[in-house]
């Protein structure tokens, strides 16, 4: 398999750290996204490392037992360790204060702590077997101080840092669960709601694995995933991955179900708002989209892969360190192994190997996997960095080789203009918004982002139109009907078209003495009146000579284009014609005498310079009360 069939692959860099070993112990924290190798508790160094880390952490602490867990604040000021049941060990790392440890006992009695996480810089939740803890961090005085807590049994708990949400599992079959949430200082309780376990025999006990949920954030709102082993329904076999929408406000609902058609092991991850799910047996990966449509029974909706089962991008372990020989070559990465273990939304870890790397979608081998091109233009244009790839997309269905009908083109155009309208009323709003004044009220105004989804006019130009036009291989036909769809596409959704549009149309029809057709565009208005475009049409005149009336025409229909017309018409020597059209519009009074004399004097006509002559001597005798020109206006 080449190169191009892979649609997956892990990160260039990794995070390389000690493997585990039974010296050294690892531990991630999904918050900071950092792994902290502890080699004998602590007391022979511990060394931190995160993705965007720069330089590794790296201390010792007194061996007090072994370590269950240990992660630091957010912006690594303060590190709590677990090592017991019962408390929580916190040590700061914030410069002139004491590094001296402190320690927080759970609140609740006879309640084991099952974990903890931070909120924030200074804030700290506690979950243990019989509820929640939630605490603010006092460094300077080393204590805690409880703000909250709430009495509940927990079986296990699952923590989503982008949306912090902490999701507790609680009842005997472990499949209610209790949503908190967590805020500067507060914490709310959502409500509660239960996942459905599949049908299952009497004598058999089901209850839910911890394995098989996942929290995650997938196109702005949090999603609780839940791997389902067996279907739900008698007559479909194969695992499904289901996705509970878990709103701030309102209650938890069952909305997509990920049909996989498969049994075996498997794992999640979320990338670029795409489920990636994992299955070992086979040693390949899906992706699903839940933008993309689906089959609606009215109450959820039922996806398959976007594309064919791939492996991950075969991966070389680079050698590395001072004995590190040249003539290595680099060692291949085992893929899917038993020892990954997978984290949200993007990270695969594997503590045998001791590296930490990010999953990463690459998008140009889909182009070619995905042939219905509407498709693939709602799954690119749902990508983080998709516009190069979408331009070529367009050239390339614009190709001799891959040329594509043109409903298909159409259909794309329709796509990307789409997405170009929303983006330019989003910016008008904003821009209305700011000249009305509400930036003054209390909620600040956003600027509109404007994401890589937002092909514009200049876009298609620069990349893909001009060079296409160009093509002399391509029939005039094909070119000319793509251009017109190109701009059809645009006032279609009521976007100004730019100039360079129109003038790449008429130098195209021109090139290829397509008058006709040209004068019926500029007829029917097929190609908006411009400035820029009346100046072209007037420079096609020695090859059209209708194209001057054309010119003309359409500069009197802008009507703010009064100085050019004159300008046209005295350039072309036609003084008379150039007088009256300034009289028809009322400006006469206003311009000057010398410019007509001039213009009327190098026609070497002398009975048309006597009439011109004379209009202005009326003009000044009207005007003044005296024929006569004031000095510098005009002399004989």
């Amino acid at each position: 398999m080449g190169e191009e069939d892979y649609y997956l692959e892990l990160c260039e860099r990794p995070v390389q750290f000690e493997k585990a070993n039974p010296v050294n112990c690892v531990f991630f924290d999904e918050a900071n996204k950092q792994v902290f190798a502890v080699r004998s508790g602590g007391a022979t160094g511990v060394v931190v490392k995160g993705p965007d880390d720069r330089n590794p952490i790296s201390f010792r602490m007194d061996d007090k037992g072994e370590v269950k867990c240990i992660k630091f604040s957010l912006e690594n000021k303060i590190l709590a360790v677990q090592r017991t049941s019962k408390t929580v060990d916190f040590c700061n790392f914030i410069p002139d204060n004491s590094q001296l440890e402190y320690t927080q006992e759970c609140k609740t009695k006879n309640a084991n702590i099952l974990g903890f996480c931070w909120t924030s810089s200074t804030e700290i939740v506690f979950i243990t077997d019989q509820g929640i803890e939630f605490y603010q961090v006092l460094p300077e005085k080393r204590s805690l101080k409880l703000l909250k807590s709430h009495n509940i049994n927990v079986n296990w708990y699952m923590y989503c840092p982008e949306s912090a949400v902490i999701l507790l599992s609680t009842t005997v079959l472990e499949n209610v669960l209790q949503p908190f949430y967590f805020k500067a200082g507060t914490m709310s309780k959502l409500p509660k709601f239960e996942i459905e376990l599949p049908a299952a025999p009497k004598s058999t006990k089901l209850s839910l694995s911890e394995r098989d949920i996942a929290m995650a954030t997938i196109y702005g709102q949090l999603y609780v995933l839940f791997l389902r082993h067996h279907s739900r329904t008698s007559n479909s076999t194969g695992a499904e991955v289901v996705l509970y929408h878990l709103p701030r406000e309102g209650a938890c609902k069952k909305m997509h179900i990920l049909k996989l058609n498969r049994t075996g092991k498997f794992a999640l991850n979320v990338v670029d708002n795409l489920v990636v799910v994992h299955h070992q047996d086979t040693e390949t990966s899906v992706i699903f989209d839940i933008k993309l449509r689906g089959e609606f029974d009215g109450t959820v909706t039922f996806h398959h892969p976007v594309l064919p089962a791939r492996s991950i991008q075969p991966y070389q372990i680079p050698m590395a360190g001072p004995a590190a020989v040249t003539s290595q070559s680099p060692v291949p990465c085992k893929l899917y192994s038993s020892s990954w273990i997978v984290f949200q939304p993007d990270i695969i870890i594997s503590a045998s190997q001791g590296y930490l790397w990010n999953l990463q979608v690459k998008l140009q081998p889909i182009v070619n996997l995905l042939p219905d091109k509407g498709r693939l233009m709602d799954f690119l244009l749902q990508r983080k960095e998709c516009k190069m790839v979408i331009l070529s997309v367009c050239s390339q269905m614009l190709s001799e080789s891959d040329r594509a009908t043109l409903p298909v083109i159409a259909t794309v155009f329709d796509k990307l203009n789409h997405e170009y309208k929303k983006y330019l009323d989003a910016e008008q709003s904003y821009m209305m918004a700011v000249e009305a004044g509400q930036s003054r009220s209390n909620l600040p105004l956003k600027r509109p982002t404007r994401t890589q989804a937002v092909v514009d006019q200049s876009d298609m130009y620069t990349h893909v139109l001009s060079a296409f036009a160009e093509n002399k291989e391509m029939p005039h036909k094909f070119v000319i009907a793509v251009l017109m769809e190109y701009i059809r596409s645009l006032n279609q959704f009521q976007i100004t078209v730019q100039h360079y549009l129109h003038e790449l149309v008429i130098k195209t029809l021109v090139q290829h003495n397509r008058f006709y057709m040209l004068h019926q565009f500029l007829q029917y208005h097929v190609l908006s009146d411009s400035k820029p475009l009346a100046c072209l049409l007037l420079s096609l005149e020695s090859f059209y000579p209708p194209a001057h009336q054309l010119s003309l025409d359409m500069l009197k229909r802008l009507s703010t284009a009064n100085d050019e017309i004159v300008e046209v018409l005295l350039s072309k020597h036609q003084v008379l014609a150039a007088l009256r059209f300034i009289r028809g519009i009322g400006g006469h009074d206003n311009i000057s005498a010398r410019k007509f004399l001039d213009a009327a004097k190098q026609t070497e006509d002398n009975m048309l310079f006597y009439t011109i002559f004379r209009f202005f001597e009326q003009r000044n005798q009207r005007l003044r009360g005296n024929p006569n020109f004031t000095p510098g206006e005009y002399t004989c």
